[in-house]
């Protein structure tokens, strides 16, 4: 999520302090993408340089200081609510450029790297998915709030992404063997193309998992 967005979301409701904002942005997320104050404050910065926000002219007696939404910061906000989020381009996602890396470097144990993998993703999902039964009961049995529905969809969020993961890692493992049971003949040996070689089978091993993690 942009934090620069994030954050004019926020004003756009009401004029908020460096620290109100983090506290808010925190809250509303459920605490999973949390904020330092220097990032808030170099954000509130970048912000207020491009004219999206401005501040009190004058520090309160606790030295805070106010930060409001500028008319440009609200077009910039709700034009943010109308347009999709983009996802044309391809995310550097660790995980497929690790395997893209593993399936092309020469005595690297893939299989072993994908089962350790999913050891981890399994526990996580585990653990999102306590957390997720945990929030629904409190959700039951108390008058939930906006902040509750909010934590509850960014679980299940994560969530359908852990399973998605565990799917995709599941299509790695049968691509892997397909690929050990494949006849394979000798080809004679470039000494000028290797370098051009490996580029090549790192583009391609890359170009195949992240078709399957887009497909995830």
């Amino acid at each position: 999520m942009s934090v620069k967005l994030g954050m004019l979301a926020l004003l756009a409701e009401s004029s908020m302090y460096g620290a109100q904002l983090r506290s808010e942005f925190e809250a509303r997320t459920g605490g999973t993408w949390p904020l330092n104050v220097g990032q808030v404050y170099t954000t509130l910065a970048r912000l207020e340089r491009d004219g999206l926000v401005e501040q009190d002219p004058q520090a309160d007696d606790e030295g805070r200081i106010l930060y409001h939404l500028t008319p440009l910061g609200l077009e910039e906000v709700t034009t943010w609510w109308r347009t999709p989020v983009d996802r044309d381009e391809t995310p550097r996602d660790e995980l497929v450029i690790k395997l893209a890396l593993a399936v092309t470097t020469p005595g690297v144990d893939v299989p072993g790297v994908v089962q350790t993998q999913r050891t981890a993703t399994l526990k996580h999902l585990r653990d999102l998915t306590r957390l997720k039964v945990q929030a629904t009961d409190r959700q039951a049995a108390e008058a939930a709030s906006s902040n509750d529905l909010a934590w509850l969809l960014v679980l299940e969020n994560l969530i359908f992404a852990a399973e998605s993961e565990v799917r995709w890692l599941d299509h790695v493992e049968s691509r892997l063997a397909l690929e050990a049971a494949r006849p394979r003949t000798p080809a004679a040996p470039d000494p000028g193309a290797g370098r051009e070689h490996t580029a090549h089978d790192t583009s391609t091993a890359y170009e195949s998992i992240t078709k399957g993690a887009q497909q995830k």
